[in-house]
């Protein structure tokens, strides 16, 4: 009886101390993953792809930590685990993360009206960094890409008339609804949260500040944010990162703020980003928006957004399929990189994939 009592515990400890692993400078790896349900992964994840019409499938990247330790891992060229990948919209939820470590220094309240950190907003008093986070501005931003560029307001932004001063031009967005009553997803929103982080720290310290609050104490060294001519980083969109580092992102969030034996930031913004936003109506967008991050949860009886997978999975999401995905109740975290133009590509199915692919 003891010694069966023993190795219950040694099993119990043994797991609780696997699950705590932290990279270091490289990650560890673990147990790779093999079998059929690998290659039927790599089937819909690495197909044979006429790059010539850019239709279907592209992945770049896929890699799949379990653990703290990487389990899966490869790239189609000329992608390569030391490259850093444009992340796109990733970005903004990069940005979120870098705020919420401003949030634990009790630099600002998501109350604070975003005008009393960047003066051009007092058009818009009414406006609060929570708006911001939760796309709840009430700006009347049309954000289209490509498809519909001439009526696009992230594609003036970000390459004609706003391009110089992406957060100004957003300010001057007229607005559509009383801010917090309405959802509308909002590159303009994120870029005006890059700028009042500007406001809060001051230029000398914002240029490094991602670097020195986030990057840096996760063992981050690819990082690379494109700024606007005003010198503001461009949250919406222009980090580049490989996937690993990307993962380590992942990772803290996974472990509700914490990195080793630092709160790197508090539990209440991770909670924050977490939190399913209550005015978001069931089909608006491809998943339920929280603070800055996507979520995999049941609203107003609709069917979750990626019913193959746990309720409690999260997502930062970008253009064209970037994905890094955070599954805490399975204890992975995914990153996929790609270069998908056709729409085919969908979250589900691949977490689906790895899902079954984990399994013992």
């Amino acid at each position: 009886m003891v010694k069966g009592l023993l190795c219950v515990a040694m099993l119990l400890f043994t797991a609780t101390a696997h699950a705590q692993a932290w990279p270091a400078k490289d990650w560890a790896q673990g147990v790779q993953l093999t079998g059929p349900a690998v290659k039927a992964l790599e089937d819909y994840a690495f197909p044979a792809r006429n790059d010539l019409t850019r239709q279907g499938i592209r992945t770049d990247a896929l890699l799949v930590i379990r653990d703290g330790e990487i389990i899966y891992e490869r790239y189609a060229a000329p992608t390569t685990a030391s490259t850093p990948h444009l992340t796109w919209s990733i970005s903004k939820s990069l940005m979120a993360t870098v705020l919420g470590v401003a949030y634990g220094e009790n630099r600002f309240k998501l109350s604070d009206p975003v005008a009393r950190f960047y003066p051009p907003m007092k058009q818009h008093p009414s406006i609060t960094l929570a708006h911001l986070l939760n796309w709840t501005s009430g700006l009347d931003w049309q954000e289209d890409y490509e498809y519909a560029p001439l009526k696009s307001s992230v594609v003036a932004m970000l390459y004609t008339r706003g391009h110089t001063d992406m957060a100004e031009f957003a300010a001057d967005t007229p607005t559509f609804a009383a801010a917090g009553q309405a959802f509308r997803y909002s590159s303009g929103d994120s870029n005006l949260a890059s700028a009042a982080l500007k406001g809060m720290l001051g230029h000398k310290a914002y240029v490094d500040y991602p670097w020195t609050a986030l990057f840096t104490p996760l063992g981050i060294g690819s990082a690379t944010w494109e700024s606007d001519a005003n010198e503001t980083f461009v949250a919406s969109s222009y980090a580049y990162m490989t996937a690993r580092d990307l993962a380590r992102i992942g990772l803290l969030m996974a472990r509700d703020g914490r990195w080793g034996e630092r709160q790197l930031l508090p539990k209440a913004w991770v909670d924050f980003n977490r939190q399913p936003l209550a005015q978001y109506i069931a089909g608006q967008d491809e998943a339920v928006p929280g603070g800055h991050w996507w979520l995999n949860r049941q609203v107003q009886g609709a069917a979750r957004p990626w019913p193959d997978a746990p309720d409690d999975t999260f997502a930062a999401l970008g253009h064209w399929g970037q994905a890094l995905y955070v599954l805490p109740q399975a204890r992975l975290v995914i990153v996929r990189y790609g270069d998908d133009r056709d729409g085919s590509y969908r979250h589900n199915e691949l977490l689906k994939r790895v899902l079954v692919a984990v399994q013992p």
